[in-house]
């Protein structure tokens, strides 16, 4: 590990109940701003998949706030929901850019310009064609394509390598159960974190109750508990690249 990166490593804080609580707290503002924005996109864009639940959606919005990354690379935009909370969090930090990468395009036609414009590059293709040789840094990495055991080998072989330790990581779709299928991308990613003596965080309605529980209790203090969408089971993994 070369010196910057151990330092980019160390300069950020683990990511814990503890952490994400505090930046519940920091953003609560401009939180409650884009939850508005975003329950209006719902309104004016009815046939959008909303495919991510409030509470990972709203850790990664202020992930990206709290950690200022340069450069955001989605894999798996679907309808765009996620990619309207990253370019939010983008916006807001006066700074940075997304790269989303997707076999489908749907994303370009549900993104308000106001958001996309010198901020969005959507690349259309498979990411293992798209990313392969890729010549740019990743300062943060959302993860939410094909949730396939083969799928995830190629992101931990051939992806993982190239993101710089201390980068935030979040792979959708991990724990709609207490834990995941024995063959999934989810189990894949788990491994693979195990062998790099890596931990994650969940806010995971079932695999993580406490943590899911004491998170809505703080949205309820700070005002922000009614629903911007409709789901409860809030899968995403989040971890620090090791």
């Amino acid at each position: 590990m070369t010196n910057s990166s151990a330092a980019a490593r160390s300069s950020r804080a683990e990511i814990t109940l503890q952490h994400v609580s505090d930046l519940y707290r920091e953003f609560q503002d401009d939180l409650r701003t884009v939850r508005k924005e975003q329950r209006e996109l719902r309104t004016t864009c009815p046939g959008m998949r909303t495919q991510l639940d409030d509470l990972e959606a709203e850790i990664t919005y202020l992930l990206i706030r709290k950690e200022r990354p340069a450069t955001v690379v989605e894999i798996g935009s679907l309808h765009g929901w996620s990619t309207t909370w990253i370019l939010r969090a983008l916006r807001d930090n006066r700074a940075g850019t997304l790269v989303t990468h997707d076999l489908i395009d749907n994303a370009r036609h549900n993104v308000p310009a106001e958001l996309a414009e010198g901020r969005w590059t959507f690349v259309p293709g498979d990411a293992r064609e798209t990313l392969r040789g890729h010549r740019h840094d990743i300062d943060h990495l959302f993860i939410d394509a094909a949730h396939t055991a083969s799928f995830a080998r190629w992101f931990v072989g051939e992806l993982f390598p190239t993101v710089r330790p201390g980068v935030t990581v979040s792979v959708h779709d991990v724990f709609h159960g207490r834990r995941p299928w024995p063959v999934s991308e989810g189990r894949v990613v788990l491994s693979w974190l195990e062998q790099n003596g890596a931990g994650h965080f969940t806010p995971s309605r079932l695999a993580a109750p406490p943590v899911n529980r004491e998170l809505k209790q703080l949205k309820q203090r700070l005002g922000l508990l009614e629903s911007v969408h409709d789901g409860r089971d809030d899968p995403m993994l989040f971890f620090r690249m090791p």
